[in-house]
Parts: C-alpha cells; structure tokens; sequence
C-alpha cells in the first residue's frame, strides 16, 4: 500500500510589473466611482473653501491687521491643514469596505495584497490635487499674490507625498477600528493638536515658549512652511527636507504595520 500523494498549490506572487498594474488598476476603480457619485467632489470642495473664506474675513483682521495680509500668511497653512484632513477618508472608505466584505472578495483574486490598499490610497491623491486645484483658485480670486506657477507646481507634488505617508496613517486606523466613527476619532486625536500647533495659522513665535519647542520640530509646520515658500514667501529649503524627512520617517513606520495588521485582518 503507498501513501496518497497531496499537491500542495503554489502560490504565485506577482512581480513588481504586475503589482504596479494592479495597483493601478484599483485605483481606476476607485475613481470610477466618483463618475457615478459627482456629489463626493462637491463635498471635497465645500470644506476647504468654507475653511478659507472663514479664516481670512473673520480672523484675518485680528491675526494680520488685514484680510489681504492673511491671506497670504494662511493659505500654505490651510491647504497642509486640508491635506491631513482628507487622509482621513482614505481610512474610513478602507474600514467601510473592509466591513462590507470587499476585500474578502479581493482576496480570492489572483493580485497582490497591497494592491487594494495602495490603490485606494493613490485614488485619493487625486482629492487632494482637486482641493488644492479648488483652494488655490480661490485664494487667487480673494487677492493671493501667487509666487510663481511652478511654485504651485512643486508645492502640489510635495503635498502629495507627505498626504501619501500621512495616509498610512489613516489606513492603519481604518484597519484596527471597528466602525467608520471610530476611525473618525481617532483621526480627530491626531490631526487637530497637530495642526493647531503649528505654523499653519498663526507665528509659532506668537506662542508660549513650551509650545514653540514643539512647533518647530511639529511635521505640519514644515509643511506648512514649505506651501507657504512655495506659494507665496518666506524660506523652501530647509522646510522642504524637514517635509521629505517626516514623510520618509512616517511611512517606513506605518506602513509596515498597516499591511500586518491588514494581513492578520485577511486570516
């Protein structure tokens, strides 16, 4: 009598070519889903242009002396604010469809792990190019005095990659919660001492010494630093590589804990 011989399946993962596809691939699908539901653009367009005209007309005159002074103070500061803000619907959408049961579905599918969360995140990239796009536009309609256009340019780009590393922040959360709420305050913990404790609003020199220790080495003030040189005056350099250095640092410590709480999650 000999043994019954089981075939194990192998496993075959996908190479770096096939994955960027993938990626991609589920990331058109996530923009696809803003062509039959237009109203999402419109609240990704409220929110930042309420923000704006808010702070300049009601603040500006107490903040600057003049609304037009303000305006070119804060807009760098409300655009980093918007992009934090938005990563938190990378991890609400994530939990939401987690709960549903759509990544189960994508787990049967011959594609990389990472390529459902990786594509959800690079479509949500494109929300933040359009509120930039929105805000920007605006600003130049109250008065902003724009540097240069490709000021604007690298200031976009350099937003979208410290709200790529940002977002794997969010997607962590919407990982380990369970509900869309919760993810929704846990964000809330996070994003509101960090953005009311920089540079985006007011003069970190304006504040208490204890909190301008914190200000100055706070990752949203060198990005707000950065949109504010970019756009308007006031140093690049240095903000900038401070920027790419948060962005590297954030994304090499979360982003290996999102896929390993998403794997344990997929078991």
């Amino acid at each position: 009598m000999t043994a019954a011989t089981i075939e194990v399946p192998v496993v075959h993962r996908p190479g770096l070519g096939a994955t960027v596809s993938q990626v991609l691939t589920m990331a058109w699908r996530q923009m696809v889903r803003i062509k039959h539901n237009p109203f999402e653009l419109v609240d990704l367009s409220l929110s930042p242009i309420m923000f704006l005209l808010l702070f300049v007309y009601v603040f500006g005159g107490q903040m600057a002396g003049s609304t037009s002074d303000y305006l070119q103070y804060v807009l760098g500061g409300l655009i980093a604010q918007n992009a934090i803000f938005l990563t938190m619907y990378t991890g609400t959408g994530i939990n939401a469809d987690l709960r549903k049961g759509v990544y189960d579905r994508f787990r049967s599918l011959p594609i990389a792990r990472s390529a459902p969360l990786a594509g959800k995140i690079f479509a949500d990239m494109f929300k933040q190019v359009w509120s930039v796009v929105v805000m920007l536009s605006l600003g130049l309609l109250m008065g902003f005095e724009l540097r240069t256009v490709a000021g604007a340019l690298l200031a976009t780009l350099t937003l979208v990659v410290f709200a790529l590393a940002i977002s794997w922040i969010s997607v962590l959360m919407g990982v380990v919660a369970d509900s869309e709420e919760k993810v929704q305050i846990y964000a809330f913990v996070i994003i509101m001492p960090l953005t009311f404790t920089s540079s985006a609003f007011v003069d970190i020199n304006t504040m208490p010494g204890f909190m301008q220790a914190w200000a100055k080495v706070n990752p949203v003030t060198h990005l707000a630093d950065t949109m504010r040189g970019l756009l308007s005056f006031g140093p690049v350099a240095e903000p900038m590589m401070w920027t790419f250095v948060w962005a590297a640092a954030i994304f090499a410590v979360t982003a290996p804990l999102a896929m390993r709480a998403y794997r344990r999650k997929m078991v």
